[in-house]
């Protein structure tokens, strides 16, 4: 049985200003700081100057409150890649990987941390499906989409979730280090939630908001929805040895010879 100790949290940023400092502010006020382990800001060539102001903003406003900001430039390409090498930089005894743009509501934090005290060993992800969670702003194509595709991955998994291809996840640290993440863009986010529910990860569902970002463009685009359906196929039939990394294929062997 896992514990809950702290948490670290994955804020990717490219064009962010006023939404970074938001959410790392709504953050601070609204969780214990005995539980925020960290904030990782993962940033990358394209990210702006004025960006990486805001990001030296919300470090120093943290720090004073005695929750330390770091900031990593991401040597894996694209969103995928960028949250994946926070992934990998994380300390704490779980990770949240979400969005610094208030797509990914920052109130509902406080709400994730509640859950991974009660079920440490588990995944919890945000559903905008779930009842009390909502869209706002989404495009209306994408909105019928992404209900179809809801529906269909749910069942082509057997699972009951409302909301697989919401990037807004919370787990144990050690379970996102362990597992062979494949895709770098977008169709990663729907790959973190497909691989543990093939490895037996029981996942629960917290209700929350997606708001449509007040800043810069969408990196997201209808295009990128349709690519989910590869890596949903190609999961779905891969064997469990498969979806983890080497080096725990390796320790899991020589545990066994022992």
């Amino acid at each position: 049985m896992g514990e809950f100790n702290s948490v670290s949290i994955l804020l990717p940023t490219l064009n962010e200003t006023f939404s970074f400092i938001e959410t790392v502010k709504i953050i601070l006020e609204e969780c214990d700081k005995k539980d925020l382990h960290e904030f990782i800001a993962i940033v990358c060539e394209r990210t702006e100057k004025e960006s990486l102001k805001s990001i030296e903003e919300a470090k120093l406003m943290s720090e004073k409150e005695g929750v330390p900001l770091h900031i990593l430039y991401q040597t894996k390409p694209f969103a995928g890649g960028a949250v994946q090498d926070g992934m990998d930089l994380a300390t704490g005894s779980h990770t949240i990987m979400m969005a610094p743009d208030l797509e990914t509501d920052p109130h509902s934090v406080k709400e994730f941390i509640e859950m991974a005290k009660k079920y440490p060993d588990d995944m919890i992800t945000a559903s905008r499906w779930k009842k009390k969670g909502n869209f706002a702003g989404y495009n209306k194509v994408k909105f019928v989409l992404n209900f179809l595709f809801q529906k269909i991955f749910s069942l082509f998994y057997g699972v009951k979730l409302t909301d697989i291809t919401f990037g807004y996840r919370l787990a144990p640290t050690k379970l996102f280090q362990s597992i062979a993440w494949e895709e770098l863009r977008h169709p990663f986010f729907l790959e973190t939630a497909l691989k543990p529910i093939c490895l037996g990860v029981k996942i629960h569902e917290i209700s929350s908001g997606w708001a449509a970002r007040q800043e810069g463009e969408s990196q997201n685009s209808l295009l990128q929805t349709f690519k989910y359906l590869k890596i949903a196929f190609k999961v779905k039939f891969e064997k469990k040895k498969n979806l983890l990394k080497e080096t725990v294929k390796d320790d899991s062997k020589s545990d066994k010879e022992v």
